[in-house]
């Protein structure tokens, strides 16, 4: 037996016979489905979280970069004769055309913006009003190809679009007309009077997140410019880049492009303390269940202890057949090893349907629970999202194999180390 190779086939068929064995055989059976079904739902609820937790950010980001400018360019203009200054943009065309010019724009759009409010019969809603030329708006994802749409963007000019939350707060579907009031209307001599105008619906989108649809409203360019007061003025442009997570590459052309004055505002300072929030969550998360995961595996060095113990005379008439320390190690490493192996491949295949089938499931528990269980107001989106990455299925993996392998060693030792004629001696 000294010169037999480690993992002989003899050695897997011992240790496979002591994981099945029965109680009454000297086995831990209940402690082997314990330990299997621990690691399982470890991994799988690992795997499960990470991937809802990769599906929320990559959703929320989306959103974000769908619905809104990557970067917006802003300028102070100076009042003449005082130390005042207004945010506004003449020439913007040309400002326009001077930022497509950058290297890794691949869009600029001139914007006027306002708050204001949307009143249709007795319901009342708040808005955010943004003007914008018709060609502009087909280049906006999530607007332009929205989760769901009613009526048609081609009659943008001939009307407003708005959120699927603007028209169910306001009881309004495609052809009905709202009116838009405006605090800061019509100039008179006797001051500032509030404006409103009414116009009809032609579009309604849904962009997939629940902010953006409960307050945005989109206008013809030159219809805002006259409802705002902004003659020949936008108030920004809205630029978008090829490769939004490099925004910080082309911040010293717009400030160079858009000369003195210039200031901009890119996605991650408007959503940054967000994803600063759920990068710390999701790494107290993965140690929490890591932790879950090591607790897990803690059972088979539980249910390893009972059986070197109860196979104590086993292992002395092993040894006295001449079996090394080495392979009496082996066969209680695959035994620990097989238990945290098979819990960790269930746990994936577990945790993977779950990623796969998460809106059937989810699905099934609002129905069980009556509706409601997810509140897009505030999540921000509508539904649980769940993306599946390779990196986070590995790092399940490894962690899981790592760590029921690692723990295997230790009472695999000590059953190595046995004394054989101490072993023997009550039998």
């Amino acid at each position: 037996m000294a010169n037999t190779a480690p993992f002989a086939k003899f050695e897997w068929m011992i240790a496979w016979r002591y994981i099945r064995a029965k109680r009454a055989e000297g086995g831990v059976s209940i402690m082997t489905w314990i330990s299997l079904i621990g690691v399982t739902l470890a991994v799988f609820a690992l795997i499960a979280t990470l991937a809802v937790r990769s599906g929320f950010r990559a959703e929320f980001v989306d959103t974000i970069l769908g619905s809104n400018a990557h970067v917006t360019v802003y300028k102070n203009t100076p009042i003449a004769g005082t130390n005042q200054s207004i945010r506004t943009i003449s020439g913007y065309n040309a400002l326009a055309e001077t930022i497509l010019e950058i290297d890794g724009v691949s869009r600029a759009a001139p914007l006027v913006r306002g708050q204001v409010m949307a009143n249709k019969q007795n319901r009342n809603a708040g808005i955010e009003v943004y003007g914008i030329t018709l060609e502009d708006l087909r280049t906006i994802p999530r607007i332009a190809d929205p989760m769901e749409a009613y009526g048609s963007i081609d009659r943008f000019d001939e009307g407003i679009a708005i959120g699927s939350g603007v028209a169910r707060e306001l009881g309004a579907v495609v052809g009905d007309k709202i009116k838009v009031i405006s605090p800061n209307g019509v100039r008179t001599a006797m001051g500032t009077s509030p404006r409103t105008n009414a116009y009809e619906i032609v579009y309604i989108f849904t962009a997939g997140r629940y902010d953006i649809d409960k307050t945005r409203v989109y206008m013809p360019l030159t219809e805002a410019q006259n409802f705002f007061n902004r003659d020949g003025l936008v108030d920004e442009i809205e630029v978008m880049v090829d490769v939004p997570d490099d925004v910080d590459n082309v911040l010293a052309d717009l400030l160079m492009a858009g000369g003195e004055g210039t200031l901009v505002w890119t996605w991650r300072d408007s959503a940054g303390s967000f994803l600063r929030a759920l990068t710390v969550e999701d790494n107290v998360m993965f140690i929490i269940l890591s932790i879950l995961v090591l607790i897990a595996s803690m059972n088979i060095i539980s249910g390893l202890i009972m059986l070197v113990k109860n196979k104590g005379r086993d292992i002395g008439i092993l040894r006295t057949m001449g079996l090394t320390e080495g392979s009496i190690l082996r066969i209680f490493f695959i035994c620990g090893a097989g238990i945290g192996t098979l819990g960790t491949i269930l746990g994936v295949i577990l945790g993977c349907l779950f990623a796969l089938y998460i809106d059937q499931i989810f699905s099934f528990v609002n129905y069980v629970a009556g509706g409601g269980v997810w509140d897009p107001s505030i999540r921000g989106i509508y539904e649980l999202p769940a993306q599946l990455r390779l990196a986070d299925v590995l790092k399940s993996v490894s962690l899981s194999l790592g760590l029921s392998w690692i723990i295997t060693i230790f009472p695999a030792r000590r059953a190595a180390r046995m004394n054989p004629v101490e072993a023997l001696r009550y039998e």
